[in-house]
């Protein structure tokens, strides 16, 4: 009863947000120095980055409906720019499936307060 009950945070899902892009950014460096082996993991780690500086501005997290709205246009287009990663359809298929977990997220109004770099 009491997570239905919780107010919408737009700050907290905006620190969420910055962390992940952090965590990322590190995941990405990571993947860099492994090598021809760790191509997915970079284009994973690309993936949520992009996702979360698509998402982190004050104009769609300040309200829940609004956030709802970005990540369904998001999630809506037919592809997405970015330069440096290897495989562009494993790059999509990955920012979809972090769009799909932010909107479960934002639907439930739960795990924005989970701040570990390993989720």
């Amino acid at each position: 009863m009491g997570d239905a009950a919780r107010a919408w945070n737009g700050e907290q899902v905006r620190t969420w947000l910055a962390r992940r892009c952090e965590a990322a950014k590190l995941d990405q460096a990571a993947a860099d120095r492994r090598g021809y082996e760790a191509r997915h993991d970079y284009d994973q780690a690309a993936a949520e980055e992009w996702v979360c500086r698509a998402l982190n501005d004050a104009a769609w997290t300040s309200e829940q409906a609004a956030f709802a709205g970005r990540i369904k246009q998001l999630a809506g287009q037919d592809d997405y720019a970015v330069t440096g990663i290897h495989d562009d359809a494993r790059f999509e298929r990955h920012v979809r499936s972090h769009l799909r977990k932010l909107a479960r997220m934002t639907r439930t109004n739960d795990g924005f307060d989970k701040l570990l770099r390993y989720q």
